[in-house]
């Protein structure tokens, strides 16, 4: 068997069976959740009303059925970009019009970026407009959506566009070890990406405000200090114009630390409930999470730039996946394109043990939490979110163990010893 039609098999193999068991999960979920509709579990019978935790199930089951035509779309579109010889063509297209070289190549992600971004639209919209706006979480205008999505193309080009411009040079000019520099400039973009995100670029889509409510400020900074935790301010965003969810995270890196709210969370919790939720954060940072996470990034990567510098010396590899090297040599952007589609199809089979870690990490930074706060305030501030949020607590458990970063609320509060 040659080595062409090998990867073919392999990557057709993968992609029905990753597709079939997105799908048996998803509706494992369905089930699950529907069949525990009707009853507040008893741990939370006084605390959860019949019809919050209906509404959760039915959130659950419509996103989840959302998901699952997601999930046939992507695949019928990634067999459109790769086996029915989409991106070939566009390549094909973008050489004949302006010719080989790095204008062609440039053109060649751009376009497909875009043509990639369009097929998304339709279901961006109906979840935006249609099913948030249902369970009356969307407060999102379509002024406010089409700005948005301008100024997040807008972004991306002008970060984008530079960053795959000169990786695509290491690759050309770079020699046989290009990989280990274009690995160097994607990790030290990521990295200025961490500094520079939270004072330029969320301004760009959201207002952020110091923290005025002088009770929050008080306890926030004592429990800062009590972690040796130190941060360049406390800010309020105004989540509520896009939705009614609410969340808390740290951003930035070093010196450039901010802890952000959203204000429909500010507008939900008791000061003693933010200041529970902040110490659940701070774990992660004290515990050493986030570096390990930077830590893993860099490994994964590094063996990702690797597989792709010996992935784009072979013509097997374009050939297998439906598209026909050029004839000038000149495939830098067709092999990154083409790893980048591939490589989540067999990348997603080992996903449940980077779900088991993320998991594990959120236990032990409830476990930090609830020594430097108060624990029966953080399951208060976890039940009063998983509401407001409509999370099920009653998910699948198989679909818990491949898809959940966090815990379900009733491992958590069990956890924290039933505080809630």
């Amino acid at each position: 068997m040659n080595a062409p039609l090998l990867l073919t098999l392999a990557f057709s193999a993968a992609l029905l069976l990753g597709l079939v068991l997105r799908f048996w999960l998803s509706s494992r979920q369905i089930r699950h959740v529907a069949r525990h509709r009707d009853d507040v579990p008893a741990a939370f019978a006084g605390t959860v009303s019949l019809s919050s935790h209906q509404k959760a199930a039915d959130y659950t089951i419509a996103k989840s059925r959302l998901g699952l035509l997601q999930t046939a779309f992507a695949a019928a579109v990634l067999l459109g970009w790769t086996l029915l010889g989409g991106l070939d063509l566009l390549n094909r297209a973008w050489v004949a019009a302006i010719g080989p070289g790095m204008l062609q190549q440039l053109a060649l992600v751009a376009s497909f970026a875009i043509i990639s971004g369009v097929l998304d639209l339709p279901f961006s919209l109906y979840q935006t407009f249609v099913l948030e706006e249902r369970f009356g979480f969307n407060r999102m205008t379509r002024r406010l959506w089409l700005t948005d999505l301008v100024k997040a193309t807008l972004v991306g080009a002008v970060i984008g566009l530079p960053v795959v411009a000169l990786i695509l040079w290491l690759m050309g000019a770079a020699g046989p070890w290009w990989w280990v520099w274009a690995w160097a400039v994607w990790m030290g973009f990521n990295l200025l990406l961490l500094v520079i995100y939270p004072t330029f670029i969320a301004p760009l889509f959201n207002q952020f405000k110091p923290v005025e409510d002088e009770a929050i400020k008080a306890r926030v900074t004592a429990l800062m200090q009590r972690c040796g935790f130190a941060a360049k301010g406390l800010f309020v965003m105004d989540g509520s114009r896009r939705s009614a969810h609410g969340n808390a995270y740290f951003t930035g890196f070093g010196a450039a630390k901010r802890v952000v709210f959203f204000d429909t969370l500010l507008a939900k919790l008791t000061p003693g409930e933010v200041e529970a939720v902040l110490a659940h954060e701070l774990g992660h940072f004290k515990l050493k999470h986030i570096l390990k996470r930077i830590a893993g990034m860099l490994a994964i990567s590094l063996a990702g730039f690797a597989l792709l510098g010996w992935l784009s010396t072979q013509t097997w590899f374009y050939l297998g996946l439906g598209v026909r090297p050029n004839l000038d040599g000149a495939n830098d952007a067709l092999a990154l394109l083409l790893f980048l589609m591939v490589v989540p199809v067999f990348s997603f089979f080992v996903s449940p043990v980077f779900s088991r870690l993320s998991r594990k990490h959120e236990f032990e930074a409830d476990a930090f939490a609830a020594a430097h706060a108060d624990a029966r305030e953080l399951g208060s501030a976890l039940l009063k979110l998983h509401q407001d949020n409509a999370s099920t607590l009653t998910p699948d458990p198989v679909f818990v163990s491949f898809y959940y970063s966090h815990p379900p609320a009733t491992q958590r509060l069990e956890r924290l010893g039933g505080a809630a």
